[in-house]
């Protein structure tokens, strides 16, 4: 042992922490180089700051931290050119557990200024002092070689194998200053840890916005900067595009970015973009969401899933904050009302920005069509419900086709006068919507009806069920009185009063008509919103719409026909014939036939019907009789 060299002994309870340190506190061993990293980051911002305070420690070099790699050797290197440490620094920073030498380095400085001002080292990232015996995780042992900037000071080299004593000694005279720790990997280790292209990877998973250049074997890694550090008005749509690229490998240009910088409630900074188009297309990474969240540039989270609701999910970025608690590895975040504050604010930003875009209808077109789905499951974001439900869109019975979108500001605008409500319908096409016959009164009428083609639309309105004072209601439900206030548009056919014979059958033939269905029907009643098809089915209760009723059947797996009313349109020509034979025989064998086929292709339309056999068989039955009666007719008619 040299005159200048020291053993100093871990106190029994240090060795204990040690082990739990090494063994307990981490969970995957690439971290210590992301604290080694960290810490040399801590160094170059205390040399800096040091030089700008006028102290004696010019900066005599570019500050860059180095990493080299050595297979041969089995080892690591770390190496800065920072504020460096002395003896007692050593001693006090590695050699004490727990205590941090950022932290005191910040301290010291505040109290020095004592002018209540910022002291220029929020982005100091040590806190705990426990982040450097993460190494011990692949090291054997460990060489810190390190000069202090204070003038005078005598490099000193550090080691320890991290089991029960470490070593200080006097290093030769011409060390540079700064810091290098050398690291004798564990054998095992070796491959995976001087491979020049892992070590790259860990770097940018992890340190990638460091502000100081990482070089691994001469070869600089962190190209890319923390643009969200930057001022907007000094980044340019290249750099944004550049940036959205590197984060998610997508070439094309996103939608839109978000800039965002916030002092209060809490200080953070945060970079978002909308992709173009969808993620997931096949469905097979829908855990795969969240942002990277950083604190003073290291990644300590990625893909976290608190900072945006679910269904702002399609948004890709960063957050960077200056001091959120973490656990003492820094690998996970204390639950705390700072996350909290961060989710409301980058809400209401991103909601925001969806706001702005619908000024271009194209652009948030291309949107709606690419994140829309997942989108409206914000239906439960009560805390926005009015910035949500003014960013849906829905197909419409007022566009021209089902490419159209309509939001719910657009739909009140072109309501007729004294309309008070926002009709909607289930519909699996547009198509399927304009045969359906409850919207058979909208049609007439010349009501619009949006068009809810997706299961997700009817929790959105069911949720909603009102927007700026007019309720959202679904078009079975609409009360008749409320449809008739509204005249018939012109040109739309109007039926003949029924004739006092047909007037007086008509109840007859409801009651007849509730005797052939029995227990199939809960009633049979005369409807007043049909115009073109004979008969519907509707929910007695008034408050499921068809579409809710089949989804709740669906979750209990219920595969029985529900029992509705059967409502009739005495104005069809159909029913004005069965009223004709109904008059002439109540028993007659044909009325029966037509009703059982009446009833069940009303069940076809609304999805109920599994079994078409009988349908058919009788639709057969009914087609043999008519052409022969159609033939007949013709015959005598001279086939006229």
């Amino acid at each position: 042992m040299s005159a200048t060299e020291k053993t100093f002994e871990f106190k029994a309870e240090i060795k204990q922490l040690l082990e739990i340190l090494v063994h307990s506190l981490y969970t995957n061993k690439e971290i210590f180089l992301r604290e080694l990293v960290s810490n040399a980051s801590d160094a170059l911002d205390k040399q800096r700051f040091a030089a700008a305070s006028g102290e004696d420690a010019a900066e005599d070099a570019a500050p860059a931290i180095r990493i080299d790699l050595d297979a041969e050797a089995k080892t690591l290197a770390v190496t800065d050119n920072g504020i460096g440490m002395t003896r007692e620094e050593l001693v006090q920073n590695i050699g004490t557990i727990a205590h941090s030498g950022s932290a005191e380095f910040a301290r010291r400085v505040a109290q020095a200024k004592n002018n209540g001002g910022s002291t220029g080292l929020d982005n100091l990232i040590g806190r705990f002092g426990v982040g450097f015996y993460s190494v011990y995780m692949v090291a054997d042992a460990v060489e810190v070689t390190t000069r202090s900037a204070q003038a005078g000071a005598p490099a000193q080299v550090w080691t320890s194998d991290g089991k029960g004593s470490y070593t200080i000694t006097e290093a030769p005279a011409d060390t540079p200053r700064g810091t290098r720790i050398l690291v004798r990997l564990k054998p095992d280790l070796v491959p995976q840890f001087t491979d020049p292209e892992l070590i790259k990877e860990i770097i940018k998973r992890h340190s990638n916005f460091i502000s100081f250049p990482i070089l691994v074997n001469g070869e600089r890694v962190n190209t890319v900067p923390a643009l969200w550090r930057e001022p907007k008005f000094q980044v340019t749509p290249e750099q944004y595009k550049e940036f959205y690229s590197f984060l998610t490998h997508d070439d094309a240009e996103p939608l839109a970015n978000m800039h965002i910088s916030v002092d209060a409630p809490v200080q953070f900074n945060a970079l978002l973009f909308v992709p173009p188009h969808d993620t997931d297309l096949l469905g097979l990474n829908r855990e795969d969401w969240g942002q990277d969240l950083y604190v003073r540039r290291v990644l300590i989270e990625r893909r976290d899933k608190d900072l945006l609701p679910r269904y702002l999910s399609f948004v890709r970025g960063v957050v960077d904050t200056e001091d959120l608690p973490l656990n003492i590895s820094r690998e996970t975040l204390q639950d705390n009302l700072l996350i909290r504050k961060m989710h409301s604010t980058l809400t209401k930003q991103v909601l925001g920005e969806l706001e702005k875009m619908t000024t271009d209808a194209d652009k948030y077109a291309a949107f709606w069509r690419a994140h829309g789905q997942i989108f409206k499951t914000g239906y439960s974001d009560y805390v926005n419900r009015e910035k949500f439900a003014a960013l849906l869109r829905f197909n419409s019975s007022a566009d021209t086709d089902a490419q159209g979108l309509t939001s719910l500001d657009t739909y009140i605008d072109r309501a007729k006068t004294g309309q008070k409500a926002v009709y909607y319908a289930f519909a699996p096409s547009r198509e399927a919507a304009g045969l359906s016959p409850h919207l058979e009164i909208f049609r007439r009428k010349g009501l619009e009806v949006l068009y809810l083609y997706e299961p997700v639309d009817e929790f959105v309105m069911e949720s909603l069920r009102e927007y700026k004072e007019f309720k959202l209601t679904a078009a079975e439900h609409a009360p008749a009185a409320d449809l008739e206030q509204f005249p018939d548009e012109a040109g739309k056919r109007t039926a003949e009063e029924l004739s006092g014979k047909d007037a007086e059958a008509l109840p007859g033939l409801l009651a007849r008509i509730k005797d052939i269905l029995g227990e199939q029907v809960t009633e049979v009643k005369a409807s007043e919103r049909l115009s073109e098809s004979p008969v519907c089915l509707a929910n007695p209760d008034g408050r499921v719409t068809s579409s809710m009723d089949k989804i709740m059947r669906v979750m209990s797996r219920d595969t029985s026909i529900p029992k509705k009313v059967l409502e009739v349109n005495p104005d069809h020509p159909l029913v004005r014939n069965l009223l004709g034979v109904f008059r002439a025989n109540p028993e007659d064998p044909f009325l029966e036939q037509a009703i059982r086929q009446l009833f069940e292709s009303a069940l076809l339309l609304d999805g109920y019907l599994a079994d078409p056999h009988a349908l058919v068989g009788r639709m057969q039955d009914l087609l043999t009789k008519a052409s022969g009666w159609y033939a007949k007719t013709r015959e005598q008619n001279g086939n006229s």
